[in-house]
């Protein structure tokens, strides 16, 4: 199957990346197109660690502000392109990962989403689920979880 979409989510990690360079390697192998998004979130970085502290979780992966977000998206574009991906666009959107995905993706018709599978394997995942397991679940097209890291290791 060809993809003429490809739709691949940053948050700067090293799991991110490894998304953003299979990704690559796929739609150079089709021409896709590669859309790199980043979803952050507006919360300062104490804003952050308040809510985490009251909520007893660290559910909060997305990039901490704009300018971080604009860094991180600059970043897996470069990996993107140094991958081989040869139509390479990018959108920072402020939201939710998981629902920032799944909009875009189905705004641009996307025809797969790829992601890293960091934190499927965390006890956090299991009870309020990852981003690559809920994306898989909600996607409106094919959605491809690369190993990036081991189980239980991305937290």
């Amino acid at each position: 199957m060809a993809y003429g979409m490809v739709v691949v989510g940053t948050d700067g990690s090293d799991s991110a990346l490894g998304a953003v360079e299979r990704a690559a390697e796929i739609a150079e192998a089709s021409g896709a197109l590669v859309l790199v998004v980043c979803a952050y979130s507006a919360m300062t970085r104490r804003e952050q660690a308040v809510a985490a502290a009251q909520l007893g979780d660290t559910r909060f992966d997305q990039v901490i502000g704009e300018e971080a977000a604009e860094a991180a998206l600059a970043a897996a574009c470069k990996r993107a392109q140094d991958s081989g991906g040869t139509r390479v666009e990018s959108r920072l959107v402020e939201g939710d990962a998981v629902h920032v995905l799944l909009q875009v993706a189905e705004e641009r018709a996307a025809d797969l989403i790829v992601v890293g599978n960091r934190g499927i394997n965390t006890r956090l995942g299991r009870i309020l689920g990852s981003v690559p397991s809920v994306v898989s679940q909600r996607s409106p097209c094919d959605v491809l979880i690369v190993h990036t890291v081991e189980g239980g290791k991305g937290v």
